[in-house]
C-alpha cells in the first residue's frame, strides 16, 4: 500500500491495521464481521469509512482505535502494537494518543464547555498547551461559549465542544463515529467544516465513519468496506462518486440514485461554498 498523501508528498502511517478479523460467535451462529482486513490510516490526512449496514465499517474503527478486541492480525498506533498491550496500558494508549469523536457527543452535564474540552487531559493530570488551546477553541468558534454547560447549547455547538475535546490533547490520530449524525444539515457541515481544517491547518489525522457521501466527500480519500472486506477506495471524492461506488456495493440496497440528504453550505466537491 502506498504512503504518499494525497497531496504527493511521503507521509508516515499514524495507524496500520494488517490482516485484521473480527469473529463472533461459533458454528451456526459465527459472524465473520472482520474478514483479513490491511489498511492504513496516515498522518495528516482524512479518511472516510463507508459501507452497507452490517459491512464491518463500524468494527475496523472500533479494532484500530482499540475501544474493541480482534481475533486475529495486528492494530498498530504509531510505532505501538495494540495487541500486546495490557488493559492498563491500552487504557493510557487511548488517553494520550488518541481522540475520540461520538455520535452522542458524550459531554458531562455539570462541566462547563472548557471543562469538558480539558476533562481528558485533566484525568491524565496533564496541563494543556495554552496556545495550542487557544488555537483550537478559535477554530470552532467556541471562545464566547467556554463558560456555558451542555444544556445551554445546540446540538452544534456541543458537537464543537467534543471536537475540540478530542483535539485539545494533541493526539495522534482521531476518530469519528457518525459525528454529525445527531446534527441538522447545517449544524453538520460545520463540524466537518473543523475536522477538515484541523487536518489542513494542524496536521491532524482524522478517521470518519459515515454512511452520507455528502460528509464522506469532506475527506482526503473514502475506503469502502462490504462483507467485512475493504473492496474499494476513492481519493478526492465527490458525494456523487462516493454515491455511484456505493450503489454497486452489495448489501447496499441503495437503487434511488439520490444523494441521503445534501448539507447546507457544501458544493458536493468537499468543500464549504
Amino acid at each position: 500500500m502506498t504512503t504518499t498523501s494525497t497531496a504527493g508528498r511521503a507521509t508516515a502511517v499514524a495507524a496500520r491495521a494488517s490482516e485484521l478479523s473480527k469473529i463472533y460467535g461459533q458454528g451456526e451462529t459465527r459472524v465473520v464481521a472482520l474478514d483479513r482486513v490491511s489498511v492504513d490510516f496516515r498522518q495528516a490526512e482524512f479518511t472516510a469509512i463507508m459501507g452497507p449496514s452490517g459491512s464491518g465499517k463500524s468494527t475496523l474503527m472500533h479494532c484500530v482505535a482499540g475501544l474493541d478486541t480482534f481475533s486475529s492480525g495486528s492494530v498498530r498506533i504509531g510505532d505501538t502494537e495494540l495487541g500486546s498491550l495490557k488493559d492498563k496500558q491500552l487504557t493510557k494508549l487511548r488517553r494520550d494518543k488518541i481522540g475520540f469523536i461520538f455520535q452522542a457527543f458524550n459531554l458531562l452535564p455539570t462541566l462547563t464547555a472548557q471543562e469538558n474540552i480539558t476533562l481528558p487531559m485533566d484525568i491524565a493530570g496533564r496541563k494543556p498547551d495554552a496556545v495550542w488551546l487557544d488555537q483550537v477553541i478559535q477554530m470552532v468558534g467556541l471562545s464566547s461559549r467556554l463558560s456555558h454547560r451542555p444544556s445551554q447549547l445546540s446540538g452544534g455547538q456541543q458537537q464543537r465542544v467534543a471536537v475540540a475535546r478530542a483535539l485539545a490533547a494533541k493526539p495522534e490520530i482521531i476518530f469519528g463515529d457518525e459525528p454529525t449524525g445527531n446534527l441538522d444539515s447545517r449544524s453538520g457541515a460545520e463540524v466537518l467544516g473543523f475536522l477538515r481544517n484541523s487536518v489542513r491547518e494542524l496536521g491532524q489525522t482524522v478517521v470518519m465513519v459515515t454512511h452520507d457521501p455528502v460528509a464522506a466527500a469532506y475527506a482526503d480519500r473514502v475506503v469502502f468496506l462490504a462483507d467485512g472486506r475493504i473492496v474499494d477506495e476513492i481519493h478526492h471524492p465527490t458525494a456523487d462518486s462516493v454515491l455511484d461506488l456505493m450503489r454497486s456495493l452489495p448489501g447496499s440496497g441503495n437503487t434511488s440514485g439520490t444523494v441521503p440528504h445534501q448539507t447546507a453550505g457544501f458544493d458536493g466537491k468537499g468543500r464549504t461554498s
